[in-house]
């Protein structure tokens, strides 16, 4: 998919969270600044999470409590496996609710095979592509 701004990838967001169930893992992946937390709004908004998502650089996950649980996690900061599960990050790997990784490509040796894969692209243009792979059911976007 392309989106040609913030609203369109949030609306993306919205319309993937929608068919997020709890369990679900989603690898969000792309350079700083492609759209990786906008798109965790519009996921957010879905589950009807009312509090403002923020990137969880400096405190690394952040929980919230919506239709289902969201624990979003950003391994910016992190030197990878080891300091994941030094901090007890695997839990979040088989959730009861949903998890969103920001820089997940960290810790891809430990991904769950059947975790979702979405990739924020900056494009030329400025516009982004937003590619989602995997997962272990259908979404809007299969």
């Amino acid at each position: 998919m392309i989106s040609h701004s913030e609203k369109e990838t949030e609306d993306i967001g919205y319309r993937f969270g929608k068919a997020l169930r709890s369990g679900d893992v989603v690898s969000l992946t792309g350079s700083l600044g492609a759209g990786k937390t906008v798109l965790a709004k519009g996921i957010a908004r879905a589950l009807s999470i009312e509090e403002a998502i923020v990137s969880p650089t400096f405190t690394i996950v952040q929980e919230y409590d919506g239709t289902q649980k969201l624990y979003h996690l950003d391994l910016y900061r992190l030197s990878g496996d080891d300091e994941f599960e030094s901090m007890g990050g695997e839990e979040f790997l088989y959730p009861d609710g949903i998890t969103l990784i920001e820089w997940a490509e960290k810790i891809e040796d430990m991904m769950p095979d059947d975790a979702f894969r979405v990739t924020v692209a900056i494009l030329e243009d400025g516009s982004r592509s937003i590619e989602i792979e995997g997962g272990s059911h259908e979404h809007p976007f299969s």
